[in-house]
């Protein structure tokens, strides 16, 4: 005789419903695991797109530094320096020492504001792994019986 769930049941009245139950079991821990690998999968892909924004603040700071030194570096040779020189009374390497410096500050700046700014990322997935590790590792170890 099948049942209504398609599992095929013996005749006999004193048959085991062990094997029902074991089947039901298997398809109960595979929906579990699917359903946890799913919302695994839709939390990263969450906070993924966070993570690309941080990363693309990082790339624009570290771009906008390169940028800072790039210009310290081609005012310290920049033959502008003289005609500024001659316009004023300052002689013309102190001001392409005070214009290098003020780049290079600027580049500092930037610097310090992208490493200031690494927070760690995928925080709540990180959390849920170490939920599930910790709840795996209780499915591991033996229950003690009270006999």
């Amino acid at each position: 005789m099948i049942t209504s769930s398609g599992i095929p049941q013996s005749s006999a009245p004193d048959a085991p419903a062990e094997p029902r139950a074991e089947a039901s079991a298997a398809t109960g821990w595979s929906a579990a695991l699917g359903v946890l690998i799913s919302s695994r999968l839709a939390l990263i892909q969450l906070e993924s797109s966070a993570a690309a924004r941080q990363t693309c603040q990082l790339v624009a700071c570290i771009a906008a530094a390169a940028l800072a030194l790039i210009a310290a570096w081609a005012l310290l040779i920049a033959g502008g320096i003289a005609a500024l020189a001659a316009a004023t009374a300052w002689p013309w390497y102190s001001l392409a020492l005070a214009a290098a410096g003020a780049h290079a500050l600027a580049a500092g700046i930037c610097l310090r504001l992208a490493r200031a700014d690494s927070r760690p990322v995928f925080p709540c997935t990180r959390a849920e792994f170490i939920k599930d590790r910790e709840w795996l590792a209780t499915l591991k170890t033996p229950r003690k019986s009270n006999n």
